[in-house]
């Protein structure tokens, strides 16, 4: 069984700031999607690393779930994502890993899912999914010509127990420990395609964990001054902190 980093997702009441910061400034390029129920949501990649995925609400019922995030915390990260190979293989390790998984559907034919609720994964929710075709919506319109392109080199995550985030993300979610320094507090793990996540040990955290911020850096090239503060500036409106490397 495969299971791969796929994409961070970001939960925003308006798009047009992602799409400036991730496509105009960092390069990224459409990928796929498409209209769930209860929210619209559209995927970029980079030179390497995760994709980085927005998701607005689009009104009804089933929209309350996001709805409620915005509401309580505004724009921000929202999940994680990790593809696999055998969703049933997964949700097995899972729950021998003494986690119980929510939101569990396998009906579909091209896209079952489970999550793991923040409480029980460092924070964050995280979102398990087989996927088997994708959409071939067009990107939309308010999208940008993409910047010069950029590698997502890192996401790095503070948690309260990073013993146990560790174990997580790797006996479960299949990361390779590429660095581990108990003494400082920290941990890295990578998937293939240079996806990378850093653990920071953090005491005193809401359930356990947060999302500190993300780093991107030039395929070629430098970030310029300009691209620095128009990127503080739209990032800050997404409630996610960019840092660009280099």
């Amino acid at each position: 069984m495969t299971t791969i980093l796929d994409h961070l997702s970001i939960g925003t009441p308006a798009l047009a700031d992602g799409w400036q910061l991730f496509g105009g400034i960092l390069g990224g390029t459409w990928v796929e999607g498409d209209d769930s129920p209860g929210f619209w949501w559209g995927q970029l990649k980079f030179a390497a690393g995760p994709k980085i995925e927005l998701m607005t609400p689009t009104g009804g019922r089933d929209a309350a779930f996001l709805e409620r995030f915005l509401a309580a915390r505004g724009a921000g990260p929202h999940h994680f994502n990790f593809l696999v190979t055998d969703i049933a293989d997964t949700l097995s390790r899972i729950k021998a890993f003494g986690v119980e998984p929510v939101g569990v559907n396998l009906d579909s034919p091209i896209w079952k899912e489970a999550f793991l609720h923040p409480r029980d994964a460092h924070g964050i929710v995280i979102q398990v999914a087989q996927q088997d075709g994708s959409p071939s919506q067009p990107p939309p319109r308010e999208l940008p010509e993409p910047g010069p392109p950029a590698r997502f080199d890192l996401i790095e995550h503070h948690v309260g127990d990073l013993d146990g985030a560790v174990r997580l993300f790797s006996e479960v979610l299949d990361g390779q420990v590429a660095a581990a320094s108990p003494g400082t507090g920290t941990a890295e793990l990578t998937w293939p395609g240079g996806k990378r996540l850093r653990l920071v040990r953090e005491d005193g955290l809401p359930l356990g964990g947060a999302l500190h911020h993300v780093r991107f850096s030039r395929a070629a090239g430098a970030f310029s001054a300009a691209d620095r503060e128009r990127a503080a500036a739209l990032a800050g409106r997404l409630g996610v902190t960019v840092e660009l490397a280099g």
